[in-house]
């Protein structure tokens, strides 16, 4: 196998272990008076594995200002399409709207 398959095959495997595989029984880290949204919740879920827990990027690219690059149009647009290594449809429907919603705020 060449080095170029090796690392697709690498990068892949990566991607899809690290995407949407958090455990849902942990409680969030911080201040425990604090709760979190429903749509931070679908991130940590489902994103947070690439983009990190505090929105500050890990094999995806940080969001923490997300919103002041792109509209929650655009956002919803990649999460529905996927881009790079993101693969599409990660979150769905009204899940989708409303995270894009959420990281839309992030400016």
């Amino acid at each position: 196998m060449n080095k170029k398959m090796l690392g697709i095959l690498l990068g892949t495997t990566l991607m899809l272990t690290a995407c949407g595989g958090g455990d849902e029984s942990k409680e969030p880290e911080g201040d425990s008076t604090q709760t979190a949204s429903a749509e931070e919740k679908l991130y940590e879920r489902s994103c947070a594995g690439c983009h990190g827990n505090n929105l500050e990027g890990a094999a995806g690219p940080k969001l923490s200002n997300v919103g002041s690059k792109l509209s929650k149009e655009d956002i919803e647009t990649i999460i529905a399409e996927g881009k790079g290594i993101m693969p599409s449809e990660v979150l769905k429907g009204e899940d989708a709207a409303n995270v894009a919603a959420w990281l839309a705020d992030k400016k």
